[in-house]
This record gives structure tokens, C-alpha cells and sequence, in this order.
């Protein structure tokens, strides 16, 4: 796997923690410099999971909303 390579992560129809708790697990097993696209549609996933890419380390490059869908692209950092 290159370190360019995006994965993503589906997390409609789950709501809070598992949305955070499910992103941590997935950046713990990525390298540092990968992307994470997360697709939730919990309203909380919003503030819950900017908040923790932020505490941290990471970098959230983009935050969209398609209707109920929120779309997150995390770049790990550390």
C-alpha cells in the first residue's frame, strides 16, 4: 500500500461514539501521510469527529454535507 492510497470508511446508519471510535481504529492502522474518507450521517459526527482529528494531531482537509451525509477526508499525521 502506498502512501497516497485513500481508504475509506462508512459509517451511515451508526451513531455516536461509534463513528469516532471506528475513525480512531481505522487511522491507528494506516501510515502516516494517508487519507481517510469517512462518510457518516449522524448529526453529532460533525462536531465529534472534527474535534478529535484536531486533539489529535491529524489534519481534516475537507468537510462536505450531501444532504444527511457528512463526508470527512483525514489526513493522518502522526
Amino acid at each position: 500500500m502506498s502512501e497516497t492510497d485513500e481508504k475509506k470508511l462508512d459509517m451511515t446508519g451508526l451513531f455516536c461514539p461509534e463513528p469516532v471510535f471506528r475513525t480512531k481504529i481505522e487511522i491507528e492502522k494506516m501510515n502516516v501521510g494517508q487519507i481517510l474518507t469517512v462518510s457518516a450521517d449522524d448529526p453529532a459526527a460533525e462536531e465529534d469527529i472534527s474535534r478529535w482529528v484536531t486533539r489529535n494531531g491529524h489534519e481534516l482537509l475537507d468537510v462536505s454535507k450531501d444532504g444527511k451525509i457528512i463526508t470527512f477526508r483525514i489526513k493522518k499525521v502522526k
